[in-house]
């Protein structure tokens, strides 16, 4: 059964929280369930409010999951909620930048820069698309967190239109389906392209802040070289492993790090490591230089000589990098480390279908309505 709603009509402000989610392994089974494609991209609220006396001006807003505002880094979105034919609403939804034929999560991060001139520029060249998946705030004015995800569903379309065709350039509406074997189709066959697939209850209210939301994220695996190591904080031991994969100029290239070392294990590598300590390391790119994943430790770490490889699983690839710490699987005396090459990671960097089919309108409404 579907929690309830405790919202109030009040409580749909500029401070509301997203709707979050838990993840699992699997999606789940069953009738009631709508699944959504998870887009790869930066998750936000768009706010379109009428102000003044009888209307006369309005404000639009977008907010980040994290509660600040994303609107100055945007401009060209705003532009286009403004273009809307529809003075108040409320809408959740990912924001992406489709670079060719997929979605660059690279390009969203060169946004968050001080120089409005910079954003400006970007802007134009490589403009932000706003995909909605959610409607918190009708057309009419109508509150909409207390009703179902299939009634907020409806008053989304309702903005869009029953054709699903985009209201304005760069808006656009997420499909879904009802189908599991189709969302899981979507996740085989995700390849890098989307972040994974999300399952809500058909009869569920939207819930702010609350995990009342299911994802599940593809995850691949690589074979990797370690190529340094930093010591935990204040012990004497491994914390985490710095790792690496040849690049076509045959140096060793930093791409990420793992910590999920077994606690037993720490001591007999760490001894390991401690052996092989010393130059190279990375003999391409290497941790500590400057970058927009660099941090105050980056600098502090121990070089080893590439001999060890490990499997790890990840879920994106951002930039030549893993975008988060990925999950050591096993060692793998078998391979040698000149086999770890970048190539693991770019066949798996085509675009879905799906994220084709949502970047062109004319094929939009063939994946918006299955139910």
């Amino acid at each position: 059964m579907a929690k309830k709603s405790t919202a109030q009509p009040e409580d749909i402000t500029e401070t509301l929280e997203p709707m979050e989610a838990r993840l699992a392994k699997e999606l789940p089974r069953g009738t009631g369930w709508q699944f959504e494609p998870k887009w790869d991209g930066f998750r936000c609220l768009a706010f379109r409010w009428p102000m003044g006396a009888a209307g006369s001006g309005e404000r639009i807003e977008l907010r980040a999951k994290s509660g600040k505002s994303l609107s100055r880094f945007f401009p060209e979105v705003l532009q286009r909620l403004q273009a809307v034919p529809h003075d108040r609403f409320v809408l959740d939804g990912e924001l992406v930048i489709p670079v060719g034929p997929a979605l660059s999560f690279d390009a969203l991060q060169m946004r968050l820069h001080p120089a409005q001139s910079r954003i400006q520029r970007l802007a134009r060249e490589t403009p932000a698309t706003l995909i909605a998946f959610d409607c918190l705030l009708g057309i009419d004015g109508t509150n909409l967190l207390n009703e179902p995800l299939s009634v907020r569903r409806n008053a989304l379309e309702q903005l869009f239109g029953a054709d699903g065709d985009p209201i304005a350039p760069g808006l656009l509406l997420s499909p879904y389906t009802r189908k599991h074997a189709e969302a899981q189709k979507w996740l085989d066959r995700a390849q890098g392209a989307l972040d994974g697939v999300v399952a809500k209850r058909i009869d569920a209210p939207y819930l702010p802040g609350e995990r009342a939301m299911i994802k599940v994220k593809p995850l691949r695996t690589a074979d990797v070289v370690v190529g340094g190591f930093r010591y935990g904080v204040n012990s004497d031991e491994v914390g985490s492993l710095l790792l690496g994969l040849y690049n076509d100029a045959g140096q060793l290239d930093h791409v990420g790090f793992t910590s999920s070392i077994p606690r037993t294990e720490r001591a007999a590598l760490t001894r390991k490591l401690e052996a092989l300590r010393g130059p190279p390391g990375f003999s391409g790119k290497a941790p500590g230089g400057p970058s927009r994943w660099s941090t105050e430790r980056s600098g502090e770490w121990e070089p080893v000589k590439p001999r060890l490889v490990a499997e790890v699983c990840y879920d994106h690839v951002t930039g030549d990098r893993f975008r988060h710490g990925t999950r050591l699987l096993r060692w793998r005396p078998d391979k040698a480390p000149r086999q770890c090459t970048f190539d693991q990671l770019r066949a798996e960097a085509r675009p879905a279908k799906l994220v084709r089919q949502v970047l062109r309108p004319t094929t939009q409404q063939q994946v918006l309505h299955e139910p």
